[in-house]
């Protein structure tokens, strides 16, 4: 059984020589130019300056993004209108265009069946106000797997909607859209689950490559008026999809994104990162952004359209984030995307440094090859409001600059000490300042996520502690997996490497479930 280091140095080695050129570019030419200008009495004060409004921005995002869920999390109603800066700001909204314009009313049809809570109820806090539910109409919920991968989990994934999710008044049906290179024993028993449950349909994809192209297939057959769209480790919550209808029914929203958790957080001290970082995420970062500016962005899993105009964008099966670009292409055609962290759904984190490695590496090439593509036509889009247009650009600039930007601390702070200039000490001590800001406004935002944490976790506020102390490493290491996707995308490299689904602790009721067939 290979180390947890073992697993991390294999990616590490297998990109030697594109981690050799990223120094020799990123570090050591760039150290030497600015000792050779700062020898010669020139200035860095341009990309001083960069650095420190880059840090001054995301301090603001970040603390903005946190302030706005504090204020949330306190009002007897949390379930109020999104962008509040539209509102202060008194920004006019876009009009969707025409080919996506949908009821406004509620339909006779769909009588009122009861309230539900539709925030994250803090803990220790007065019960929150309900908003009414009205009937799901039929649902198509596509689950998408490349079963030599996920083999180990699939049946427990259907199983859990089978069993554990509410049904819709109308009726639903669950499709396992999946790709696999050779037969496979456990397409056997799945084709018996799919005889024991009717509203399961198998979908197998031949030639398929990707999640994008199983998904294109499901959308062909899906009958749903909402389609939820899921990763094959998703366990969602009972009330998932009356949460999502909820947002969707009147015709204001196209998309709604709910909040994933980890589910395998005990697993080990990475998991256990993985599961505070993704509550700061979408506990507080992406719920933030919609209470802000009246945005959110679909995740890949856990997210709720309108099938009409899911089929009419579909999923482009060359993206390494097919999720991001079928996102920032709804967003130019006037979709509306909304966050809800109160629709749960549980997934499982990489358990080892290499699959992390690997996942986010891919995750920063596909934003960059999406801003590449978007950024400009985000930049002159009239579908976005002066608020909605801004946050959009900075994302995707940030995607693109951040991390090459910020990297540039460590060549500059070189070669200071290596040239026969005076040290900038403002400079440096700004630099800490600031560093020391966002240092405290992360350990802030763990605190609030750590605070409205679902029931649903399998995390403690020990976990955060642990999180806030290993922060600045984290964060450094994320930033090196950035810098070797910029240098992918630039080299043209296009490795996808699937991420290993292992299952977690054996749950008991599967057991017994599996026991009773």
């Amino acid at each position: 059984m290979k180390s947890s280091l073992a697993l991390f140095a294999e990616p590490v080695l297998a990109n030697a020589r594109r981690l050799l050129w990223l120094s020799l570019w990123l570090l050591w030419i760039p150290m030497a130019v600015y000792v050779a200008a700062l020898d010669y009495g020139h200035s860095l004060g341009i990309l001083q300056w960069a650095l420190l409004a880059v840090s001054l921005i995301g301090l603001v995002i970040i603390n903005a993004e946190t302030a706005v869920v504090i204020y949330s999390s306190r009002r007897s109603n949390p379930w109020f209108d999104r962008g509040l800066i539209q509102r202060w700001c008194r920004v006019r909204r876009r009009r969707r265009p025409s080919a996506l314009t949908l009821p406004a009313v509620v339909p006779e049809s769909l009588p009122l069946q009861g309230t539900l809570p539709l925030v994250a109820r803090p803990l220790g806090s007065a019960p929150l106000a309900s908003v009414p539910l009205v009937s799901v109409p039929f649902v198509s919920v596509v689950v998408a797997a490349y079963l030599p991968n996920e083999q180990d989990i699939i049946e427990d994934t259907l199983l859990h909607w089978l069993t554990q999710v509410t049904p819709p008044t109308q009726g639903w049906e669950i499709i396992l859209a999946y790709n696999t290179p050779t037969r496979l024993p456990v397409e056997n028993r799945l084709q018996a689950l799919a005889r024991r449950y009717p509203a399961l349909v198998l979908l197998p994809v031949p030639h398929s490559h990707s999640k994008a192209e199983n998904l294109n297939a499901a959308l062909q057959v899906a009958a749903g008026e909402m389609t939820g769209i899921f990763d094959a480790d998703h366990h969602p919550a009972a009330d998932c999809l009356s949460r999502a209808w909820a947002w969707l029914y009147q015709g204001r929203y196209d998309v709604v994104q709910g909040r994933n958790i980890i589910r395998n957080a005990r697993d080990s001290w990475l998991t256990q990162l993985i599961a505070v970082e993704f509550e700061c995420i979408y506990g507080i970062s992406h719920y933030g952004r919609s209470l802000l500016a009246d945005t959110a962005l679909f995740g890949g899993s856990n997210g709720y359209w309108r099938t009409s105009t899911l089929r009419q964008l579909g999923f482009h099966h060359t993206r390494l984030t097919e999720d991001i670009d079928v996102t920032v292409r709804g967003l130019l055609g006037g979709c509306r995307l909304v966050h809800d962290p109160a629709i749960v759904t549980t997934e499982l984190a990489p358990d080892n440094l290499r699959g992390l490695w690997f996942q986010r590496q891919r995750w920063s090439q596909g934003w960059l090859e999406v801003a590449g593509l978007h950024l400009g036509r985000v930049a002159r889009s009239p579908r976005l409001d002066a608020v909605q247009k801004p946050y959009w650009v900075l994302m995707l600039l940030f995607s693109q600059f951040f991390y090459p930007l910020v990297w540039q601390v460590v060549p500059m702070l070189l070669s200071i000490h290596l040239s026969g200039r005076d040290r900038d000490l403002n400079f440096e001590n700004l630099n800490l300042v600031l560093m020391g800001l966002l240092t405290l406004s992360v350990v802030l935002q763990v605190a609030v996520a750590m605070m409205l944490r679902p029931k649903e976790s399998a995390y403690t506020r020990r976990h955060g502690l642990l999180y806030c102390l290993l922060s600045p490493v984290y964060f450094w290491l994320k930033a090196l997996i950035g810098m070797v996707a910029v240098v992918n995308h630039l080299s043209g490299s296009r490795v996808w490497h699937v991420t290993a689904r292992t299952k977690s602790k054996p749950n008991r009721w599967m057991v017994a479930l599996r026991g009773a067939k």
